[in-house]
């Protein structure tokens, strides 16, 4: 089973070089961050013709996450429990149906910028969230995988330039330390796993000509759970996209399980 992340910025916008990445990655599932469309309103035709099943969970111009899937999915659920005040789309889930059944959580981070302030608050509370939700499935102990953009740098080596993010929302220690409790519930990081090595980034700015400089971050992550780490065979980065016409500033992580 091949699960990947990808944040696509903007799906009206990027719905050709997703297609075509589709067509070459041939993934089983996969989710979607950022698509910036209500739900009615994304294009879900073409990507329905390529097979796979399409659950949105969608807001007008900002955020919205999807899940697309060859295989059968049960028990979707739209929005991150905790708050039900909270109206920004950035979590949905499902389990998929392959040899063995995985569950699934896509999940849109927020950026937290600028820190401090309001929108920092919100990405600690929303952490705090992710981190019960994550305590709740742990319980059940069944394969599930926390997929998405977390915004989250968690160490030196995932920054081409580490000392300019010092400052940023996305690496402040603050960060750093509430996506280590996360990890410390017994999950496992599922790319650093397989390559600990610095140099792998899922995310050039658009702007410095960072994609040339190869001045990158990695904060595209999936994280599993004991019983989905123990299904894990490989991991990678599909870096090639974002050299290509109108490109997402992320490219796809992917990961392959014994599912």
């Amino acid at each position: 089973m091949k699960i990947a992340t990808f944040n696509i910025n903007g799906i009206k916008a990027r719905i050709e070089a997703l297609l075509d990445w589709l067509k070459e990655a041939e993934p089983d599932v996969v989710a979607l961050q950022e698509i910036k469309s209500v739900d009615e309103g994304f294009p879900r035709e073409p990507i329905e013709d390529l097979g796979y099943r399409v659950e949105t969970h969608g807001q007008k111009g900002f955020n919205g996450v999807a899940i697309l899937s060859k295989l059968p999915l049960e028990d979707i659920r739209r929005g991150l429990p905790g708050d039900d005040e909270d109206e920004q789309a950035r979590w949905i889930e499902a389990t998929v149906i392959g040899r063995r059944a995985v569950r699934l959580c896509g999940l849109y981070l927020p950026n937290g910028n600028p820190a401090p302030g309001p929108k920092y608050d919100y990405k600690l509370a929303w952490m705090k969230r992710m981190k019960a939700r994550a305590e709740e499935l742990l319980k059940l102990e069944e394969p599930f995988i926390m997929a998405g953009d977390y915004n989250v740098i968690p160490q030196r080596e995932d920054a081409a330039k580490p000392e300019a993010w010092e400052k940023d929302a996305l690496f402040l220690p603050e960060t750093r330390e509430a996506f280590r409790r996360i990890v410390n519930l017994g999950l496992t990081d599922a790319f650093r796993a397989l390559h600990p090595e610095a140099g792998h980034y899922s995310f050039w700015d658009y702007q410095a000509a960072a994609w040339e400089r190869n001045n990158g971050i990695l904060i595209d992550h999936l994280l599993l759970s004991p019983q989905a780490a123990d299904l894990l065979k490989s991991a990678g980065i599909d870096k090639d996209t974002r050299g290509r016409d109108r490109p997402s500033d992320h490219v796809p992580v992917w990961i392959e399980l014994d599912a």
